[in-house]
């Protein structure tokens, strides 16, 4: 394994949610959630914050690695917009990793 790899590996992976001004929902992973979060706010994030403001961070779960990380990135996107509202409402941070 090249020190490359071996960093990438011992990184923490996150799912996160973040609500827009328009109420919607955007899933994504990154192993810094926090500062995805100014990066969709400043403009250098996702084109979908191109429509609409990033207003906060809602959900953030920690994985094992980016490969459940992409897994689970996955399985949200596809749950109704009502399934991830129930999510954002039971989430505590430190029930999934985050101090």
């Amino acid at each position: 394994m090249t020190p490359e790899q071996e960093i990438n590996k011992a990184k923490p992976w996150f799912v996160y949610l973040i609500r827009a001004n328009t109420g919607a929902l955007y899933c994504g992973i990154s192993t810094d959630p926090i500062r995805r979060l100014e990066q969709h706010r400043s403009g250098r994030g996702a084109r979908f914050f191109r429509t609409c403001t990033a207003q906060a961070l809602v959900y953030v779960e920690a994985c094992s690695d980016q490969g459940q990380a992409l897994r689970r990135e996955r399985a949200i996107k596809q749950l109704s917009k009502t399934a991830k509202e129930a999510l954002v409402h039971q989430y505590s941070p430190a029930k999934h990793g985050v101090k």
